[in-house]
């Protein structure tokens, strides 16, 4: 075998948009079949040229010739179909958050030890190669002593009324939605984990949920970190690192697609700019490496167990703005 078949739990608009694009582009898989609760998945199977379609998750589950399942079901419901794709024998690219909380994370990544499956959850921004031009840049002493480490990511979000983002039940909030890339960046690309953070959010009257969130961290390794998120704000995806003698800045993080794939590392030293530029195909490059890792049978490069460890600082975000008060990272 030398392309691993997909399956896709919903027809959600990521997985029409983005992933199932990047499957067919990618030179290791093949989307064989999708599912969605309703009559209307044949329809979108046959726009997006995928033979098979079921009208409920279990019979795609239940499908021999699918090897792997990606899972784009609204946050709450992550738990429950990753165990019973884990139980099916599916390997599992499960969207991100991964879960709502880091315990429901720990369960998941258990269960799909215990079924014999990889798991991953869909970071897709870390596959595109500029990340690794930034660690080398600060391993390379360039930029002298990391000192600081702030990230933004947030968009402004019209047409709220009954999007699942505005549910708080379902894990709606714009820390679970964007505030997770700034977290996931930072624990990346510094190869450090936040032991204390302190969190204000604005909290939407009507639903309940954190419309925008600004926090300060605390790392292990003496770095203060800034995040802010937000459904309020233009459309950003940035982080920048700074030094004792200079600073890396990355003004497309998050979404390089958006920039025809294009990242750019910004380097300033004294008063001297250098910019350098890198392109990536970031969900392809996520599917190809998920899908390599079972061909191979090695394990992500983005570890389950580091999927837990993104969950327990997100844990502490939201327990932070619902006390008011610092809160230190569980382990």
């Amino acid at each position: 075998m030398n392309k691993i078949r997909w399956g896709i739990l919903s027809t959600a608009n990521i997985a029409q948009t983005e992933l199932i694009p990047a499957i067919f582009r990618a030179k290791n898989a093949e989307v064989i079949a999708i599912a969605s609760r309703g009559s209307k998945v044949y329809q979108v199977a046959l726009d997006l040229n995928i033979p098979k379609a079921y009208e409920n998750y279990d019979e795609l589950l239940e499908d021999e010739n699918i090897d792997a399942v990606y899972i784009p079901l609204p946050n709450h419901l992550h738990k429950e179909w990753v165990f019973k794709a884990a139980k099916q024998g599916k390997h599992v690219l499960c969207e991100k958050p991964v879960s709502l909380t880091a315990e429901e994370a720990h369960e998941m990544v258990q269960i799909c030890k215990e079924y014999n499956v990889k798991f991953m959850e869909a970071f897709m921004y870390q596959f595109h190669p500029q990340h690794a031009r930034v660690k080398e840049i600060i391993s390379s002493g360039e930029i002298g002593e990391v000192k600081m480490i702030r990230s933004s990511h947030s968009f402004y979000f019209q047409d709220r009324d009954g999007d699942i983002r505005m549910n708080k039940d379902m894990g709606g909030g714009s820390v679970y939605d964007v505030g997770c890339y700034s977290i996931h960046a930072i624990r990346s690309v510094l190869q450090t984990e936040p032991i204390k953070v302190h969190v204000y959010a604005k909290i939407d009257r009507d639903t309940n949920v954190d419309t925008s969130a600004f926090a300060y961290m605390e790392l292990e390794n003496g770095v203060t970190a800034l995040v802010d998120c937000s459904f309020d704000m233009v459309e950003r995806n940035e982080y920048e690192i700074i030094g004792t003698q200079g600073s890396i800045k990355v003004p497309y993080a998050f979404r390089p697609d958006r920039n025809g794939g294009g990242g750019h590392v910004i380097v300033k030293i004294g008063n001297k700019l250098r910019e350098e530029i890198f392109y990536g195909d970031i969900y392809c490059l996520e599917v190809e490496h998920f899908s390599q890792a079972i061909l191979e049978d090695f394990q992500p490069s983005y570890s389950g167990e580091s999927a837990v460890n993104n969950m327990r600082v997100i844990n502490a975000f939201y327990e932070s703005i619902k006390t008011g008060q610092s809160v230190n990272v569980k382990r």
